[in-house]
């Protein structure tokens, strides 16, 4: 996955498939990664942590939310921050949309990899 600099239109961008309940679309710039993902009643990303800075936004649906020893409900319109290194979990008890931005972009996802923590999920 290239850097995508200038003006996108979401729909524009490519779905893709992560499992059969997650799918995601990637914009990517030197900096910064912003992902839109689609989550159907039942997905889960098992427990995992990365070196990336993360700041989550609901756009609708729920998700069951922990991160380090805290749990939370978090529903549209909620946000969060991830700070690099500490481990994080989320289930998806309904269909749900949500943005992630990651500082720096993260490497695992520019192939289009699905990341273990997803498959286990």
């Amino acid at each position: 996955m290239r850097v995508m600099a200038g003006f996108h239109a979401l729909k524009d961008l490519p779905e893709e498939r992560v499992t059969d309940k997650i799918s995601r679309r990637v914009l990517v710039g030197d900096k910064t990664m912003v992902v839109w993902w689609s989550m159907k009643a039942g997905a889960h990303a098992a427990a995992h942590s990365h070196p990336h800075e993360q700041v989550f936004w609901m756009l609708s649906g729920r998700m069951e939310f922990r991160l380090g020893d805290t749990r939370r409900t978090c529903v549209a319109g909620d946000v969060g921050l991830i700070p690099g290194g500490v481990e994080h979990e989320a289930w998806f008890p309904e269909d749900t949309e949500v943005v992630d931005i990651f500082a720096p972009p993260r490497e695992d996802f520019l192939g289009g990899e699905t990341p273990a923590y997803l498959r286990r999920g």
